[in-house]
């Protein structure tokens, strides 16, 4: 398993190919600060990438957990599913993202620190 790392700058595409290829095979597990505008990746569970979130500062409420599959071209490339979603305090009652707008900023963060 690849370590964990803290995503502030734009990386790759091909830096998490060859995460995924050392890991899952075809994806990248990341959890996205919706407010702080960063992400982690690496991890083996998205548990852990929230973890290191957590300890850095950020709020539970702004930490949503997706999979990134570097090889897909579309809007696909950003799955989002994960135990960490389930929120029914914040209406998110799925492994998904529920809210339209939550999901644009998971985007947008995502959009702007991985480079295709």
């Amino acid at each position: 398993m690849t370590e964990i790392q803290l995503v502030k700058e734009a990386i790759s595409r091909d830096i998490l190919h060859k995460m995924a290829l050392e890991s899952f095979g075809d994806f990248v597990k990341a959890v996205v600060d919706i407010e702080k505008n960063l992400m982690v990746i690496g991890g083996e569970l998205h548990a852990d990438e929230e973890q290191v979130l957590l300890e850095q500062g950020s709020r539970q409420e702004d930490l949503w957990g997706i999979n990134l599959y570097p090889n897909q071209v579309d809007e696909s490339w950003i799955e989002f599913d994960s135990m960490i979603n389930i929120r029914p305090r914040q209406g998110n009652r799925s492994r998904s993202v529920d809210d339209v707008q939550t999901r644009e900023q998971i985007i947008r963060v995502v959009n702007k620190l991985i480079q295709k």
